[in-house]
């Protein structure tokens, strides 16, 4: 599957109620040649309206830790697990992403990041392990095939919970270290 190919799939996309309610699909943005990305749960309010992943408070939030690394938000690729928004941000239905991760993993295929970052627990704990804890586990760093695969705090989570910011940064400090290392 090519570009072209993923975004007309989606785009089409009926395999779950979510095309219902949807307002725009939310495929992903960035550098398609990105050694980091980013891999969220699902689109919110403000994604759906745009159509564009991470333009919300969450968003912003995340885009202020990776200037604070030196890491462009152009330079990374950004996509979440489900392409179109649950109904009022609830999470992701099992079966919803087991219909959506088909998109994701043509994604990575066309991507070939060398390190995935899953923002939060539901992410994490599809592309990690179903036993995922973020509290015990963000920031631990995995082998995975041809790339290294790592969870952080969900972006949001940190504007709920301030206290969480220094852990993020320290994550996130080390995925840009582990970069340096294998580039």
């Amino acid at each position: 599957m090519d570009w072209n190919e993923l975004e007309d799939a989606c785009l089409a996309c009926e395999k779950c109620p979510l095309c219902k309610t949807r307002t725009k699909v939310v495929i992903g943005i960035g550098n398609r040649n990105a050694d980091i990305m980013f891999v969220g749960e699902a689109p919110g309010a403000d994604e759906d309206k745009q159509g564009i992943p991470f333009v919300g408070a969450a968003g912003k939030h995340l885009d202020k830790f990776l200037a604070s690394l030196g890491i462009n938000r152009d330079d990374v690729y950004i996509a979440n697990i489900l392409k179109c928004r649950p109904p009022q941000n609830r999470d992701p239905l099992p079966e919803e992403q087991d219909v959506c991760i088909a998109y994701l993993r043509e994604q990575v295929k066309l991507i070939k990041p060398k390190i995935i970052v899953c923002l939060g627990r539901i992410a994490a704990m599809r592309l990690i392990d179903p036993e995922f804890r973020i509290t015990k586990m963000h920031g631990k760093i995995y082998k995975r095939g041809a790339f290294y695969i790592s969870a952080v705090y969900h972006p949001s989570a940190l504007l709920r919970d301030p206290s969480k910011n220094e852990d993020m940064y320290k994550d996130l400090k080390a995925i840009k270290k582990l970069l340096k290392e294998i580039s």
